[in-house]
């Protein structure tokens, strides 16, 4: 046993890498491509220290070519929920009885095998199984994961630090603990980072975690947990429960041992989910910490004084990166009618320079839509719009899934900004952008922060001080992560805390001290060294 006071090292976010021709970095991401293309794999659910098969498969398939098979992994139900929680209990004290800079050696270890002889295996999951080009797999499954244990761990020995004053004569202390019971963890399809961080958060706090990932994530998410495993993570701290999410999430809602949910998904799932712990609240045992990270109908807004070429880029990027199946991405534009022809043409220049395809190649900008449900949600958008008379297409439209689910990047002319493509959640390859008379940019940004119920993200582009002051007022409640003169999505662990409210969720604010706080309980010690011995008080005398 030690008796030093250990400090975590300083953590500093995973440099990204280039992949450029030639390099080593890409021959030997390549080959490991080649060899998950050339393999399909078996993927249990695990609880405890059981791979359990349950003989109930689904199938893992590269969005940008359903043909071929990846993997199958086998689905968890009732009875496999039971097994975890019985589990998840049977561990529970021995891991929130550890040595907190143990329980921070697992994850320091783990961010360290996955920034280096884990990377390759990541990124080429991520890449086949969500159709990422390989610098979003980059940005995302590797460095964005490694960049969450390294500050996570750092969050929570800055939090253990936190302690009350003592008066003379006794010592206040404050005993973090974790939450009493287990936490469910609900992540989503389209960052393997945030997959990663949903159940390990609470797991640095002490917390047993119970991990439902995403059907079209179960691929990549499986080698999380083979790096959590090597990094020496107790068995039972974390159960791998890949299956479908009225199955799974039924019997976790109706256990009494249910102390809080960790998610990241769509804005009805979660209502659903709170809804649901509302009507078992009698059972639980205590109130469960609900957080949520929801949709989002993320904004550009665009002043007349705005760089033009700086714009066209930021909409490029941040509503077309990932196919714009971001939680941050945009999905909405404000454009003004000083600037709207030159921005257009930006636009549908850069745009017709875009090349789409499979991740395996690497010139490719947009791959691949995450599967059949999504496209025939986005195409479907795309059939409103040729049929509208309140919107037009201005670039792209095209759509393609006889080999994988393509839709090509597009932009659309939205006349009004309540109109459908500017107020509904699409979460994919489109854009609507809206002309606004330079003289009515009062009433137009009004319309930005009330004709969505979202508040995720939003960014403003303008050049004069005193305006930028203005609409950053005017948006303060429009987004949770507010950008100004970039695009709104690439947030960066430790610098840019992600979430959003209204709609867009609880705004825990992953990526930061604030998220951990919300997977403890903290108890109050107060010990008197010297205590009273009779009961009066001096006021009691007489005079």
């Amino acid at each position: 046993m030690s008796s030093s006071i250990v400090s975590t090292p300083a953590p500093f976010n995973e440099a990204i890498g280039a992949y450029a021709p030639g390099s080593a970095e890409r021959a030997s991401l390549k080959a490991r491509l080649a060899a998950l293309m050339d393999q399909q794999l078996d993927i249990p659910v695990a609880i405890g220290e059981r791979e359990i098969h349950t003989g109930r498969l689904a199938e893992s398939r590269p969005p940008h070519d359903h043909g071929h098979l990846l993997g199958r992994y086998h689905e968890a139900g009732e009875k496999e929920v039971a097994l975890a929680i019985e589990s998840s209990a049977s561990v529970k004290n021995h891991w929130s009885s550890m040595n907190w800079e143990d329980r921070a050696a697992i994850f320091l270890k783990a961010a360290d095998l996955l920034a280096g002889p884990y990377r390759d295996e990541i990124n080429a999951a991520t890449m086949l199984c969500q159709s990422k080009t390989v610098f979003q797999a980059e940005i995302d499954a590797a460095c964005e994961l490694v960049d969450f244990w390294r500050f996570n761990v750092h969050f929570m020995e800055q939090l253990y630090a936190v302690q009350p004053e003592s008066a003379d004569g006794m010592w206040n202390t404050m005993d973090y603990r974790p939450l009493e019971g287990f936490v469910f963890a609900v992540s989503p399809f389209n960052f393997t980072s945030i997959a990663g961080n949903l159940p390990t958060a609470p797991a640095i706090m002490g917390n047993t975690v119970l991990w439902k990932p995403s059907s079209t994530q179960t691929y990549s998410a499986w080698v999380i947990m083979k790096v959590l495993h090597e990094a020496g993570l107790p068995a039972g701290v974390i159960s791998f429960l890949p299956g479908k999410g009225a199955e799974i999430g039924g019997p976790v809602l109706a256990s009494p041992d249910l102390a809080g949910i960790h998610f990241t998904g769509s804005t009805q799932t979660f209502r659903h989910l709170w809804r649901s712990v509302g009507e078992n609240i009698d059972r639980y045992h205590s109130y469960p910490r609900l957080v949520g990270e929801t949709g989002g109908k993320n904004f550009v807004f665009a002043h007349p004084s705005a760089h033009v070429q700086s714009l066209v880029t930021a909409l490029v990027r941040g509503a077309f990166e990932y196919q714009g199946q971001k939680c941050s991405a945009v999905s909405r534009a404000f454009i003004p009618a000083s600037l709207w022809d030159e921005v257009i043409s930006g636009m549908q220049e850069q745009m017709s320079r875009i090349e789409m395809g499979s991740p395996l190649e690497f010139n490719n900008f947009v791959c691949a839509v995450i599967d059949k449900k999504a496209y025939d949600k986005i195409s479907g958008y795309i059939a409103h719009v040729k049929n509208s008379d309140d919107h037009r297409i201005l670039a792209g439209g095209e759509c393609d899934d006889s080999q994988g689910y393509f839709i090509s990047p597009t932009l659309v002319e939205a006349d009004s900004p309540r109109a459908k493509l500017m107020c509904e959640e699409i979460f994919g390859p489109i854009l609507a952008v809206h002309r606004y008379a330079d003289q009515r940019m009062d009433e137009t940004l009004a319309e930005v922060d009330k004709a969505s119920p979202y508040a995720l993200t939003g960014a403003i582009f303008c050049r004069d001080r005193a305006e930028i002051n203005r609409m950053s007022t005017a948006l303060r409640f429009a987004a949770g992560n507010f950008y100004i003169n970039d695009k709104p999505t690439g947030a960066v662990v430790g610098q840019q805390p992600f979430g959003g409210g209204r709609a867009s969720g609880t705004n825990d604010k992953a990526g930061s001290i604030y998220n951990l706080v919300r997977w403890m309980s903290p108890r109050v010690i107060k010990e008197t060294f010297a205590p009273p011995l009779d009961f009066p008080y001096p006021h009691m005398d007489e005079d």
